[in-house]
């Protein structure tokens, strides 16, 4: 790269390892066995059942001999459930059995979970019957004649007698490489449906610890598992951050303010990730003042843009230093880090430097030519962190890895002289809510097929709280009239709850290129200057 050209590659140290999940937990098991490694933090503290690294080992080699009679390597199979201890264990055992973990949200309704369990081909299920009002078991059932690779189900209520079927010591495991894929994650995609990432255990190992360690995750310390596993940032990024560190992680059920609070009082925790969201919810929660947080060493955040008042307000609080990540699933999934001795500008304004092993540019998005430094183009990235693939998706893959192993994120950047980048703006028009991926086109062509809508654009809509809403702008069919909650009810059949629509707008017209097509930076606009008013 010639100088003064947006490029720039990440520290040398620490060095990636070559290893993979499973010798990575064995690892630690064998240097720290009676260290407690997990913590089920559930509201009844005597519930709360925990398993140290020796523990949790020889359970993990438990789930992979129990799997192994029911999967071959390489077969998919997948976790449906919420922040639940034997999900971790899934994600061992799968990593000592060579098979294929896909994650799926726990909020999915029956359309959704047919979709991954046939695009992933999935040989298996694993299921909570029920979480929060969703009936999982029920979705299951209607769907599973249309899974026509889905030969094994089993649910978590009954762990014990799956755990038991691995109980038989000479049962042998396979060899597995740090090459090889080990999870399916879900993303974005330009047909409107999500692709399988395919994730494999040398990138998922370093990219957690290098983050664990950017992050200021000391040694032995007590980790806030508080992230959704289903999501890179749970299962990368909190248990395979804290496997690295030899910590032991609190792993919550489902993210409650208040709970966590206790949590990091009761267990002493050092060290947390939460999207904005979740952070703000902690601040203004009542028992915030009351509550003992002095043992915080270290807070990360990523997902949306993170305000300059609240990194002010989080560190002078919490009397910890804060950073921001970014990335996405593609990249297992951190690419660029801020450092705890950021200003507080740099950790409000950028993403940061790359992590180690990483390389990052800047590119023209029509061109591809790398601009040069404070010019505005889409990031890329490159290293052991960029997925395999999208699974038995080739032509997608290609779109997104370029023949020289350059993933193009579709994020629009500027980079300074040191490396760091600033995000602009989207070339895909994916919104994220809370930290979590919402996709328009998916809920514009489930709209499109109601009979009294004609036209319809999903916007993401700033949000303070949220870092962005789901704003919907119909515009009838002739003769037709639109009602909102016919349309809402309509979409709560099909979606989970986040992804369905906050603030409802009727159009008579879009804004529109030369092209005819919608300009949704527009409307935007034209909503924040006040012209639509909400149905």
């Amino acid at each position: 790269m010639a100088r003064g050209e947006s490029y720039a590659v990440g520290p040398e140290d620490p060095a990636v390892r070559n290893i993979d999940i499973g010798k990575a937990l064995a690892e630690v098991a064998t240097l720290h066995p009676d260290r407690v490694a997990l913590i089920a933090g559930v509201p009844d503290p005597a519930k709360r059942r925990q398993w140290t690294y020796a523990q949790l080992h020889e359970q993990a080699e438990m789930v992979a001999r129990a799997l192994v009679q029911r999967f071959k390597p390489g077969e998919r199979v997948a976790v449906w459930a919420p922040n639940i201890p034997e999900w971790v264990l899934m994600e061992y055992g799968c990593a000592l059995a060579g098979v294929i973990l896909v994650t799926v949200n726990p909020a999915y309704q029956s359309d959704e979970l047919a979709y991954v369990l046939n695009q992933s081909r999935s040989a298996g299920v694993f299921v909570l019957p029920e979480f929060r009002g969703n009936p999982m078991m029920h979705h299951l059932n209607k769907v599973r004649d249309e899974c026509t690779e889905l030969r094994e189900v089993v649910r978590f209520d009954e762990w014990d007698a799956f755990l038991a079927s691995g109980d038989d010591e000479t049962i042998e495991l396979p060899l597995v490489s740090p090459e090889d894929a080990c999870m399916i994650q879900y993303t974005s995609g330009t047909t409107g449906f999500p692709k399988g990432a395919l994730l494999y255990h040398r990138g998922l190992v370093n990219n957690g610890a290098h983050t664990a360690d950017r992050m200021g995750v000391t040694e032995a310390s007590t980790y806030m598992g508080s992230m959704p596993l289903f999501h890179t940032a749970g299962c990368v990024l909190a248990v395979l951050g804290a496997l690295a560190k030899r910590a032991t992680l609190v792993l919550v059920e489902m993210f409650e303010p208040g709970m966590v609070l206790e949590l990091i009082e009761t267990y002493r925790a050092n060290a947390m990730l939460g999207v904005p969201t979740m952070l703000i919810g902690m601040l203004e929660h009542p028992d915030f003042e009351s509550r003992d947080l002095s043992s915080v060493q270290a807070v990360c955040s990523g997902g949306s843009t993170v305000p300059a008042a609240l990194v002010t307000r989080l560190e002078e609080t919490l009397k910890a230093p804060f950073t921001i990540v970014f990335g996405q699933t593609e990249c297992s999934p951190v690419a660029s880090m801020t450092r705890p001795t950021d200003s507080i500008e740099d950790k409000a304004n950028t993403l940061g430097g790359p992590m180690p092993g990483v390389e990052v540019k800047i590119v023209h998005p029509e061109t591809g030519h790398t601009v040069e430094l404070g010019t505005l183009g889409e990031y890329c990235t490159r290293g052991y962190h960029v997925m395999h693939g999208y699974f038995e998706m080739v032509e997608a893959t290609a779109e997104t890895i370029d023949s020289e192993g350059w993933l193009h994120t579709g994020d629009l950047c500027s980079m300074d002289e040191r490396g760091y980048c600033k995000v602009e703006g989207r070339l895909k028009d994916m919104i994220i809510r809370g930290g979590e991926n919402i996709y328009p086109r998916e809920i514009e062509e489930l709209l499109f097929k109601h009979p009294t809508v004609a036209e319809v654009a999903v916007v993401g809509l700033p949000s303070e709280r949220m870092g962005e809403e789901v704003g919907v702008f119909l515009r009838a069919a002739p003769g037709e009239g639109i009602s909102k909650d016919t349309l809402f009810a309509y979409l709560r059949e099909h979606l989970s709850p986040q992804k369905t629509p906050r603030f409802w707008f009727e159009v008579a017209e879009y804004p529109l290129t030369g092209s005819g097509k919608i300009q949704k930076f527009a409307l935007r606009k034209q909503w924040e200057e006040g012209q639509h008013q909400e149905i």
